[in-house]
């Protein structure tokens, strides 16, 4: 081997072990940014914030509790809303498929700009102060929600199969997009199931 050859050698061992060394400086220097999956977490806890002892058999005039709960991974700062309806077994549900909320009207609702990475968490205290039932058919005409009387007109009819009345207070989740200007249903929802039967 002559003079040459050594240095090529030289100049080749020289060139890996920089290469070898910069390493990890040139993946934090080339390393792309991460995306993260950008979405909202919702969900209801029972009267103990566990997720059980949920209300479910109801009767007139007593109060039951529950709190709704919001995570924002959005990425920034959202402006929420969360609709409260209150339906029978036979009326529409939002549709996940179509991100549709249900045509139901609002009967209360909650406003809250959560931080990202934060919970926003609020109790939710209901009752009923008049249900009636007539033969097969069950009406409820008035709700509190948080000291707040709903004046409403919602019937059931009885259920063989279950044997109840059975109705479901549900919450949609929705949020401010700001290149819109307005409100847009997120496609998120929970529901509460009550028998009235009692």
């Amino acid at each position: 081997m002559d003079f040459e050859d050594y240095r090529t050698i030289f100049i080749i061992g020289t060139l890996i072990c920089v290469l070898l060394a910069a390493t990890p400086a040139l993946s934090i220097i080339i390393s792309l940014p991460k995306s993260r999956e950008k979405f909202s977490e919702f969900w209801y806890l029972g009267p103990n914030h566990m997720a059980e002892d949920y209300p479910f058999n109801v009767t007139v005039d007593e109060q039951y509790n529950i709190y709704l709960d919001i995570v924002n991974h959005m990425g920034n700062s959202i402006y929420y809303a969360v609709y409260v309806k209150f339906r029978n077994e036979t009326q529409l549900l939002p549709n996940a498929t179509w991100s549709l909320p249900s045509p139901l009207p609002a009967l209360y609702e909650f406003r809250a700009l959560v931080q990202d990475g934060a919970t926003w968490e609020r109790p939710f205290l209901f009752s009923f102060s008049e249900i009636s039932v007539l033969g097969d058919s069950c009406s409820v005409n008035k709700l509190v929600i948080n000291n707040y009387l709903v004046n409403m007109n919602s019937s059931a009819n009885w259920n063989a199969e279950r044997n109840g009345f059975y109705f479901q207070l549900f919450f949609e989740l929705w949020f401010y997009d700001a290149g819109l200007k307005s409100l847009h249903f997120h496609n998120r929802f929970v529901t509460l199931w009550l028998n009235m039967t009692g």
